[in-house]
């Protein structure tokens, strides 16, 4: 850890301090380019194998699973979930033992190198999974080395960071208390944030461009309450994080701005989304979770689709249809089928805000056996390469400058994005065909869809045409 650290002075340069960047103030005339494919699980082996099909797919964007050391008793790492715990489970990877890079899961520093280097041939911006917020359930497991580093076993936690959360809209048993009944670290500790911002500053060397701060509303903001009890004076991580402040020499190593970078603040009472917009993009959870009940429904028709359901500004917000969590944890979303993942994927995709996240499935997961094949490390279902998601990702790009316009037929079923006089993108959610004949901001003419090159006009500003369920149709001028 040392070594690596000694082999990168120019990271600990100090730099212009990293301005504030309003993301409450929606700008009407914003519209965001990228997409997010989230290898979940995939090793790095198996991502630069597979880099030339995802920037194939149309995505701008990697996310990877969690890359430093974890938890790994013997025998583990084989299955992404094992009822007997014994050949490892995916959430192991989620609770850190030090901060290093490289892990029993997605494979060395060194092929995560090869990983990156393939990223940037084919100019796909990787982004890493980071957790500063906590350490593994067995604290025995925590390396001495990570102990030493932060000044000792009594300097890691909070003062009841060994507490479980009871009240999760309590902000004092949020951020001072463990998450899930995981170890809450004290973030506040400089020489804890030394210690990580090496390890990020070391990612940034080796070509990672931005980071999803996991558990990210459990680590204090400002208006906070700190832990006295631990010599806490204020709530100071994300301003070392975000480098506005350097910790003992070391300070971010690139500008802020020049990074992708999103908490997972899940939405719920008393979370401080504004002050935690100051410093980062953040998750539209409780769109997600309306998204998919519309999907599972079948309609529109009771649900507001169009309002991103956040205080902040959308260009600054992480969408997604589903998250790794929401797959896994309790299976809130793993029972939908994949027809109907996709249809909420064009539907966000075409949109003209938010950053979409596109879940990796296990590969051979069905509805009946989420895990599929059950292989840690292994590349996930083919979804990603699915010609209508493709498709929905290049118009995303093509539609740049464009504003949206949506629409909804009557029973709700049929959803449409306008975007501008130069695209439409149709959405049937529904389970059977249904009629399109909804406005549209398109020119009077005969259009193709890109995939099926099924037809659809539009005449005095309506589009007409015949939608087959659970599929989209993209249009272009």
């Amino acid at each position: 850890m040392k070594k690596a650290v000694l082999a990168l002075p120019a990271l600990l340069l100090p730099l212009m301090p990293s301005l504030a960047k309003d993301r409450m103030t929606v700008n009407p005339d914003a519209v965001n380019t990228e997409t997010i494919m989230h290898v979940w699980s995939w090793n790095f082996p198996e991502i630069a194998r597979n880099m030339k099909s995802i920037a194939d797919a149309g995505f701008t964007m990697i996310q990877t699973s969690p890359v430093q050391a974890c938890y790994a008793p013997e025998g583990s790492g084989k299955k992404i979930f094992d009822e007997k715990v014994t050949e490892g489970n995916w959430y192991y990877y989620y609770q850190p033992t030090a901060w290093t890079i490289g892990n029993n899961i997605l494979g060395t520093k060194a092929q995560m190198q090869e990983m990156l280097d393939s990223a940037a041939k084919y100019n796909l911006k990787v982004i890493v999974d980071v957790l500063p917020n906590h350490t593994a359930f067995d604290t025995d497991a925590v390396s001495e080395d990570f102990y030493k580093a932060v000044g000792g076993r009594e300097k890691m936690f909070h003062t009841n960071g060994l507490t479980p959360i009871v009240d999760y809209n309590d902000r004092r048993e949020c951020t001072l208390m463990g998450c899930g009944g995981l170890p809450d670290v004290n973030t506040e500790n400089p020489d804890f944030q030394k210690y990580y911002m090496e390890f990020v500053n070391e990612l940034l060397h080796m070509g990672v461009r931005g980071f999803r701060y996991d558990t990210a509303k459990h680590i204090g903001v400002h208006s906070d309450p700190v832990d006295a009890a631990a010599g806490v004076k204020e709530n100071d991580f994300w301003d070392v994080a975000t480098g506005r402040k350097s910790v003992k020499g070391v300070k971010l190593a690139l500008p802020y701005d020049d990074l992708f970078v999103y908490g997972e603040v899940l939405q719920d009472k008393n979370v401080p989304e504004k002050e935690y917009a100051d410093y980062m993009g953040q998750t539209a959870s409780g769109y997600g979770y309306v998204l998919r009940e519309a999907l599972e429904k079948g309609t529109a028709n009771g649900f507001d689709l169009q309002n991103w359901r956040h205080d902040a500004a959308p260009e600054f917000l992480v969408s997604w249809v589903e998250s790794h969590d929401t797959y896994c944890n309790h299976h809130e979303s793993a029972h939908l089928t994949d027809d109907q993942i996709r249809t909420g994927w064009v539907w966000i995709t075409a949109r003209q805000n938010s950053t979409p996240l596109f879940f990796s499935r296990p590969a051979g997961s069905t509805r009946d056996n989420y895990y599929g094949n059950n292989v840690l490390g292994a590349k996930g279902n083919d979804e990603y390469m699915h010609p209508e998601v493709v498709a929905v990702n290049k118009f995303r790009k093509a539609m740049d400058g464009q504003k949206e316009d949506l629409q909804f037929s009557n029973d709700g079923a049929v959803l449409l994005v306008n975007r501008g006089n130069k695209g439409a993108a149709i959405v049937n959610i529904g389970n059977f065909a249904n009629f399109v004949k909804l406005p549209t901001g398109l020119p009077d003419g005969t259009y193709k869809d890109v995939v099926y090159k099924k037809e659809f006009k539009v005449k005095k500003g309506v589009l007409f045409g015949i939608a087959a369920p659970h599929r989209t149709y993209i249009l272009q001028k």
